[in-house]
């Protein structure tokens, strides 16, 4: 049974612009336990939902610009927080924390809420999990937006702003959650928003997981996760169903990623494929109702089903 620790619910008091009901399901931790994890419903439960899943170091809160213009457009929207971040529960050791892992946690979460008719909206690690998640359960999908992510098998080198990154998280002695995200985004966030950043991390004991995501990410052939991630881009090769990349103009970590994304998965031909101007790493922060635009016209565009 994994130790973890759980945020304080008044740590997530009176956040900006975050007005939206917890949910939470356990998922078995892989040693007998049980973990809690935190997820944003919000629209009308019948209609088909779009899955919004967030990356390093981030939360659910990222998408508090998109959540609103995504339901009065008529649609169901789920957020959840991964493992070690958000309101999800935390576990202690760096090692708890595995790419497999994470997939299993959050396939897991995904079944219990028996979801279907899918549109799965990623960035970051939201990509890493999610298009492993959409290759693994086709049928469960109905469309992706693939935004500033990739799905790496460790076969080609990352680029230089990428091993800064990860050389930075591990050699920082004060995980600076939110002045990462301010610093890989276009515009100056308030103290406010950079606050609700750090929210879940009171402590640097709550921070095993944003310190070892970096170190997940496959960057050599022989990776852990190398294998499955090769797997799913056989199926992501012949995948025909709708794939829209929006990814932002000003990314260094994933720019040229979507370009890829658009000559390897056949689902991309024929889509509106855009770049969000003016739009760091975390384009959610900069340019979020933008994203979501995109995101309602591409369901529109592509046989919304609710």
């Amino acid at each position: 049974m994994m130790e973890y620790l759980r945020t304080d619910d008044s740590c997530f008091e009176n956040l900006p612009d975050y007005n939206f009901s917890p949910n939470y399901l356990s998922v078995d931790d892989g040693e007998g336990g049980q973990l809690r994890v935190h997820y944003l419903d919000e629209g009308p439960k019948d209609a088909a939902p779009i899955l919004l899943l967030h990356g390093e170091p981030t939360w659910s809160f990222l998408y508090r610009k998109m959540i609103p213009i995504l339901v009065q457009a008529g649609h169901r929207v789920i957020a959840p927080d991964l493992v070690g971040f958000g309101r999800s529960d935390k576990p202690t050791k760096r090692s708890d924390y595995t790419y497999q892992r994470h997939v299993d946690w959050i396939t897991s979460w995904l079944l219990q809420l028996a979801l279907s008719d899918i549109t799965l909206v990623c960035q970051d690690w939201g990509g890493l999990i999610g298009l492993r998640l959409a290759a693994e359960n086709p049928a469960r999908f109905d469309r992706i937006v693939a935004a500033n992510t990739m799905l790496p098998t460790g076969d080609h080198k990352p680029g230089d702003a990428f091993i800064k990154w990860q050389t930075f998280s591990q050699e920082v002695a004060e995980f600076p959650t939110g002045n990462i995200i301010n610093q890989a985004t276009t515009t100056e966030l308030s103290a406010a928003v950079i606050a609700a950043y750090n929210a879940p991390f009171p402590e640097e004991k709550y921070k095993e997981g944003a310190r070892q995501f970096p170190l997940l990410v496959p960057i050599t052939p022989d990776d852990p996760a190398s294998d499955k991630n090769r797997a799913a881009w056989k199926v992501l090769s012949q995948w025909q169903k709708p794939f829209l990349t929006a990814f932002s103009d000003s990314d260094p970590i994933t720019a040229g990623g979507d370009k890829l994304m658009q000559k390897l998965i056949p689902g991309t031909k024929g889509q509106h494929h855009t770049t969000i101007i003016n739009g760091g790493h975390f384009l959610q922060e900069d340019q979020g109702e933008a994203l979501a635009d995109v995101v309602v016209k591409f369901i529109a565009d592509n046989g919304a089903t609710n």
